[in-house]
């Protein structure tokens, strides 16, 4: 029944295929022998053709050191004739606290956390193999999933639609097919050296699982002295403070005696001023009503 279903899609998509995108071309011998040919070729292919089966991966876990553990799985990926095409690590700090040691100094205590992620690609019949060795350096798994993709169909699609175009350059060659518009020719050429890049991708995929890797370690307490960074931390002992007080207020008294002697003149003449104003009003007392 499924044979029956896979002749029928492949059937279809050939004679699609045959149209083009824009149904601009004009076939000068159209007989039903040929199609009928090419969807017995697509079933037989069907039947022969080696499954196009797609693996992918994912785990979390939970480890005792994620440098180590990293430096471990790029070993493992290169003994596998894997490839490591991604890798990050960080760390963030979680709590922060500063415990004062003298005036100058303090010991700071952090945690911090960190995790890592990993993507790797590795050979698809070593994928167990990877997981299984993987899984066993970590504490403990927390998620592991593998998924299975059939791209047979999409593979035999592409491949017969890459032979149907072939099929139609020749004969346009030949004059056996009549493209009226010049630019259909480009976009057949262009549609095939996609199809040859997706079947490409396809085999690349199937031959290479992707597996993504992800893992992380307990808090850790990290302490370090540290210079103190708070400048009211660096305030002079009292007596000393005192004594300065004293200097700059002997120092700001000097000041206002030298300031009050700069204005001698102003208060020379004050003085006369305000003698003048008691002369006048002993001479011309007030009138009483």
């Amino acid at each position: 029944m499924k044979v029956k279903i896979f002749i029928a899609i492949a059937g279809i998509a050939l004679l699609a295929a045959c149209k083009g995108r824009n149904g601009s071309y004009e076939i000068a011998n159209n007989s039903s022998s040929a199609d009928t040919a090419s969807v017995s070729s697509a079933s037989d292919t069907l039947a022969d053709a080696k499954p196009k089966l797609v693996k992918t991966a994912d785990m979390s876990f939970k480890v005792k050191s994620v440098q180590q553990t990293g430096d471990s799985i790029a070993h493992i990926t290169a003994k596998l004739n894997g490839l490591v095409i991604h890798h990050q690590m960080g760390s963030s700090i979680e709590r922060s606290e500063d415990i004062r040691l003298s005036n100058d100094s303090v010991m700071r205590v952090s945690a911090f956390n960190t995790t890592a992620d990993m993507t790797v690609k590795i050979p698809s019949e070593k994928l167990e193999d990877f997981m299984n060795h993987v899984s066993h350096m970590g504490i403990y798994v927390t998620a592991r999933k593998m998924d299975i993709e059939d791209k047979s169909l999409d593979y035999l699609s592409a491949k017969l639609k890459l032979k149907n175009r072939r099929e139609m350059v020749a004969q346009q060659k030949t004059g056996k097919i009549k493209i009226k518009d010049p630019e259909a020719v480009l976009w057949l050429k262009d549609d095939m050296i996609d199809g040859q890049i997706s079947n490409q991708k396809i085999d690349e995929a199937v031959n290479f699982s992707v597996v993504s890797l992800n893992f992380y370690q307990s808090n850790t307490i990290y302490k370090e002295r540290i210079a103190n960074d708070d400048p009211s931390a660096y305030k002079m002992p009292f007596f000393n403070r005192l004594l300065m007080a004293i200097s700059n207020g002997w120092y700001l008294f000097t000041e206002l005696i030298l300031g009050i002697a700069n204005l001698w003149v102003l208060i020379l003449a004050g003085v006369g001023i305000w003698m003048a104003f008691r002369v006048y009003k002993r001479k011309y007392p007030a009138l009483k009503v």
